[in-house]
């Protein structure tokens, strides 16, 4: 067999080997062919509409989640957010977490001075009356902050024609509280031990003014 011959039957080979091998991949699934979108994929999609649909047009999860729609109070906080958008239910009572911690240790102390700003007159004037009324027994109190356990809101109003709103917050504080004569004898509380103190505050505020501070108008 001459080498001409020899050559046609070596690339006849080769092309029928690469025939078989191409064959081989374009019918299967397993080379370049992109497979096709599971159906379950196509359909998880859905959800995620529906979700995003209800989500843009369901209700403010910011009211919900701390007041039952429909309700007086949900209503009520809808309003106070159209007079001040800026207005969050959330934010609110994180804030109104803070007042609690500075007012109460405020009176503890016997200083109202640097939280007034944050307190109405009549709450102002019983808080004072009381400490006054401490000072002269001769008692002094020591307390600690320990911590709020529950922050809860209550219930919320808005007058429509003055535009003040109110927003009622059930609190939980824990902190260690003593009551010490002019002596220096315990005679109330216990220094080693935490008191649980529940209070029920209502703060108030002008929607329709600049001022975005809240003040304390009346305890339970």
């Amino acid at each position: 067999m001459n080498g001409p011959i020899i050559q046609i039957l070596v690339l006849a080979g080769i092309a029928i080997f690469l025939i078989l091998r191409l064959r081989g991949v374009l019918g299967t699934r397993e080379g370049f062919e992109k497979p096709p979108v599971p159906q379950q994929k196509a359909d998880a999609e859905v959800p995620r509409r529906r979700d995003f649909e209800v989500i843009e047009g369901g209700p403010d999860r910011d009211i919900v989640d701390h007041a039952d729609e429909g309700t007086s109070t949900a209503m009520a906080l809808t309003e106070m957010k159209k007079l001040d958008p800026s207005f969050n239910v959330g934010e609110f009572l994180s804030g109104a977490r803070q007042a609690y911690e500075m007012i109460l240790m405020a009176f503890e102390r016997g200083d109202m001075t640097e939280v007034r700003p944050f307190v109405s007159d009549d709450i102002d004037a019983a808080f004072t009356s009381v400490i006054d009324d401490r000072a002269a027994r001769g008692l002094t109190v020591e307390a600690t902050f320990i911590g709020v356990s529950e922050v809860t809101l209550k219930d919320a109003s808005l007058d429509p024609n003055t535009k003040e709103a109110e927003i009622t917050v059930r609190f939980t504080g824990e902190l260690t509280h003593a009551v010490y004569d002019a002596d220096g004898k315990l005679v109330d509380g216990d220094p080693n031990g935490i008191k649980k103190q529940k209070d029920i505050w209502t703060f108030a505020r002008d929607m329709d003014s600049g001022d975005p501070n809240w003040r304390l108008v009346a305890t339970e």
